[in-house]
C-alpha cells in the first residue's frame, strides 16, 4: 500500500477559500485568536529584554547558533509540560516542526530503498516533507486491527520487494486527520516492535496540552527505553504560528548507543545549516523571554485557547447531534477527547467536486478525508476541525453541511444517525 500521498492539497483549499471568502471554514487546522490575542508589542519587547538578559541584544542580530539559542530552555520546557526527559544538547530548533521532519527523513532514510512509515490516513505534512527530501512513503494497512501487526505486515512486505523501513511517523495524541489517541498499551506494543525492528519514531506532538477530558497519557518519548524516539514539538499551536519555532530532541542514546545519537545529531545539525542556515534568533528571542518569564511552562499561559477550544468542540458536537438526526443523513462521528480535530463518516464519497460544490451552494468548506489517504479507504469521510472557528460559526457551518449531504443523497428525515464511542 505504498504511496506518495497528495501533496497538493493546500494549493486546492486555498484556491477554494479565495474564491469563496465568505464561506465558513471547518478545514483549516489552526489555532484560535485566544491563543495569541493577548500579545502586543509591549509583551514581545518585555520578552526579548528577559532574554537579553543572558544573551547580548547585538547578538540577535546574527546568524547564531545553527543548532539553536533556546534549546536548553526548550528542553526544560518539554520535561516540565510533556515530561519527557531530555537536555539541551539533544535538541534541535528549527523553523516549525516541518522544518525538523525535513531535516530528520533524509538522515534517517539515506539510501534508496529506505521507507518511513505513515499511518492511513495521515498529515500530509510528512507525505509533503518526504516528497521534498525523496523518501518513500509506505502506509500501513487500516485494514488490520492494531498498529504493530499493521509494522509486521509492512516490514515483511518491504523485505520482498528489497525494500525496509527506517522510520515511522505518528501523532498519537488528537492524530490529524482523525482526532484519535493511541491508548497507553499501543504505545508500548509499537514501541516494542520498532525496538525490534530498529525503527525510529517520529512523535509529533501538537495536540498534546489540548486536552477536554480523561486521563493524560505519557508520550512514546517518555516511555521510549531503547533509545528509538525522536520528539518533534512546535510552537505553533501553543504561543502562536507567526513564530515558526519548533524542535526535534533525541533521546540520549540511540537504540543503547551514544555515539550514533550524536552522529545523528550533528547530521542533522549540518544540514540544518545547508537548508535555513539556522533559525530566527529574534523569534528564538521571544519565545525564550515568554518562557524564562513563565519558568519554562506553558499550561497556564495556554488555559484560554485550550478552554476556547473545548467550547468549540463541545458546539460542534452538539450541533452535529441537532443538525444530523433532523435531516435523517445516517452518518457517525468520534468523540475526540483533545485536540482541533474529529472526523465524519458520510453516505457519498466527498471529494475535490464536493468541496467545491459545497462551497458554492451552502457556504461552508470542509476537508475531505480522501486528501490524508493512500487509498479509497477514507473516500466517504470528512476532517471538521473546530480550532479557529466560533460557535456560532460552527452551529451556521454545520447545517449548511447537512443541508448539502442531505441534499446529495436524497434524504427526507427518515433514516438513523449512529454515533461512535469516545475515542
Amino acid at each position: 500500500m505504498a504511496g506518495t500521498g497528495n501533496v497538493s492539497v493546500m494549493n486546492f483549499l486555498n484556491e477554494v477559500a479565495e474564491n469563496y471568502p465568505a464561506a465558513i471554514s471547518l478545514a483549516a487546522g489552526r489555532p484560535g485568536k485566544q491563543l495569541f490575542e493577548s500579545i502586543d508589542a509591549e509583551s514581545v519587547s518585555r520578552w526579548m529584554t528577559t532574554f537579553s538578559r543572558q544573551a547580548p541584544v547585538s547578538n540577535l542580530w546574527q546568524y547564531g547558533r545553527t543548532a539553536g539559542i533556546i534549546h536548553e530552555l526548550i528542553a526544560r520546557q518539554i520535561s516540565r509540560d510533556d515530561g519527557v526527559p531530555t537536555a539541551g544538547d539533544r535538541t534541535v530548533v528549527t523553523t516549525g516542526c516541518q522544518e525538523a521532519l525535513t531535516l530528520c527523513l533524509p538522515q534517517l532514510c539515506p539510501e534508496m530503498g529506505d521507507v518511513v512509515l505513515v499511518r492511513n490516513p495521515t498529515y500530509i505534512g510528512i507525505t509533503g516533507a518526504a516528497a521534498a527530501t525523496a523518501v518513500e512513503v509506505h502506509a500501513l494497512d487500516n485494514t488490520i486491527v492494531g498498529i504493530e501487526a499493521q509494522i509486521e505486515k509492512a516490514i515483511e512486505q518491504l523485505a520482498t520487494e528489497k525494500r525496509r523501513a527506517r522510520a515511522i511517523y505518528l501523532v498519537p495524541d488528537f492524530d490529524n486527520p482523525t482526532g484519535e489517541v493511541l491508548s497507553l498499551e499501543e504505545r508500548k506494543t509499537i514501541l516494542t516492535a520498532c525496538a525490534r525492528h530498529h525503527l525510529v519514531v517520529l512523535e509529533d506532538n501538537p495536540y498534546g496540552m489540548y486536552r477536554y477530558e480523561g486521563d493524560i497519557i505519557p508520550p512514546m518519548a517518555k516511555l521510549d527505553e531503547v533509545g528509538c524516539v525522536i520528539y518533534l514539538s512546535t510552537y505553533s499551536k501553543t504561543i502562536a504560528p507567526a513564530v515558526r519555532i519548533g524542535a526535534a530532541t533525541l533521546p540520549e542514546t540511540l537504540f543503547g548507543n551514544r555515539t550514533m545519537r550524536i552522529a545523528l545529531f550533528d547530521a542533522i545539525v549540518e544540514r540544518k545549516s545547508f537548508v535555513t542556515v539556522n533559525t530566527s534568533p529574534l523569534c528564538q528571542a521571544m519565545v525564550g523571554g515568554l518562557l524564562m518569564e513563565r519558568d519554562c511552562s506553558l499550561r497556564d499561559w495556554l488555559r484560554p485557547a485550550v478552554d476556547a477550544c473545548r467550547r468549540n468542540r463541545d458546539a460542534m458536537l452538539a450541533q452535529l447531534a441537532k443538525c444530523f438526526p433532523a435531516n435523517g443523513v445516517p452518518v457517525c462521528w468520534n468523540h475526540p477527547k483533545g485536540g482541533f480535530f474529529l472526523c465524519l463518516d458520510v453516505p457519498l464519497r466527498f471529494d475535490a467536486q464536493a468541496v467545491t460544490e459545497c462551497a458554492t451552494q451552502e457556504g461552508v468548506i470542509v476537508m475531505p478525508m480522501a486528501f490524508f489517504s493512500f487509498d479509497a479507504t477514507q473516500d466517504h469521510r470528512i476532517r471538521l476541525a473546530f480550532s479557529a472557528t466560533e460557535p456560532e460559526r460552527i452551529h451556521a457551518g454545520i447545517m449548511a453541511l447537512s443541508r448539502f449531504i442531505g441534499r446529495r443523497c436524497g434524504f427526507t428525515g427518515q433514516a438513523h444517525m449512529r454515533l461512535q464511542s469516545p475515542s
